[in-house]
């Protein structure tokens, strides 16, 4: 290929990629497309570039779920990618529950099989905005690091909320922008910079890891995600923030007492 048409493609690469963070009409395609190609070493670049924090980050998130309060119920993964925290839930001693891990890119779910028993975790291509499930059917919920992809952040907080069943938690793990001074120079200098070079150059996709820099700047701070929890019916919403601020855990309960009592 050309020295120039090489750049032009690379140019209107970055530039969907632009456009897809600040939630223009091709986000949707824009993310599922760009997730699916990168699927082969999602696993492996989430480690490296998180030197590994995430998993511990993963961890609190499950945490936060409350999940024994209702250990035989059913739980969502929503955004599930290759189902690390579905398969990271089902091995908690005491779970007896059933996991269903929707994303609606199916490369990925097809990448995380084999991390857990399918006894347990039920991989499902959907998308966060229409979930596969009856109203007040779950026992909680949790997404980690796929909030800010859903085309319709507030639409998607509802849709979460429509299948929780009343007294269900909703647990958020996502990045955000810290907000000492000293670390935000850091942080954008290694999200801005460091990490678009390393995950191009290992995943071979020039815009995936311009996106995602850009899909965090662009996605609400704590208070303001916290805001749009509650203005879609979550109650007793907390955050707190991990790491010196690089990410954020909401959680919010859906007002009411369960439907059924679920040992």
């Amino acid at each position: 290929m050309p020295v120039s048409e090489l750049e032009d493609q690379t140019s209107g690469e970055a530039d969907e990629a632009l456009t897809a963070a600040e939630g223009g009409v091709s986000k949707r395609a824009y993310v599922q497309r760009v997730f699916s190609d990168i699927a082969p070493r999602y696993d492996f670049l989430n480690h490296l570039l998180s030197f590994n924090v995430d998993k511990l980050w993963r961890r609190r998130a499950i945490a936060a779920l409350n999940w024994e309060r209702a250990p035989a119920g059913v739980y969502v993964d929503l955004c599930a990618g290759t189902l690390d925290v579905a398969a990271q839930l089902a091995k908690r001693p005491g779970f007896r529950g059933r996991i269903v891990g929707a994303d609606f890119a199916a490369p990925m779910l097809f990448m995380g099989a084999g991390k857990a028993s399918p006894a347990v975790v039920s991989p499902v291509v959907a998308d966060a905005l229409d979930l596969p499930l009856p109203d007040s059917s779950a026992s909680g919920a949790i997404v980690a690091f796929g909030i800010r992809n859903v085309a319709d952040l507030d639409r998607g907080l509802r849709e979460v909320y429509r299948v929780l069943e009343p007294g269900s938690r909703f647990v958020i793990l996502e990045f955000t922008t810290p907000r000492s001074s000293v670390v935000r120079s850091l942080y954008h200098l290694y999200f801005h910079h460091v990490l678009p070079i390393v995950g191009g150059a290992i995943s071979g996709h020039r815009s995936a890891y311009t996106y995602l820099p850009r899909s965090v700047a662009n996605f609400p701070i704590e208070a303001d995600l916290a805001a749009r929890m509650r203005s879609a019916g979550f109650d007793d919403v907390q955050w707190r923030t991990l790491t010196l601020g690089v990410a954020a855990i909401h959680r919010g309960t859906k007002p009411g007492a369960p439907r059924r009592a679920l040992s």
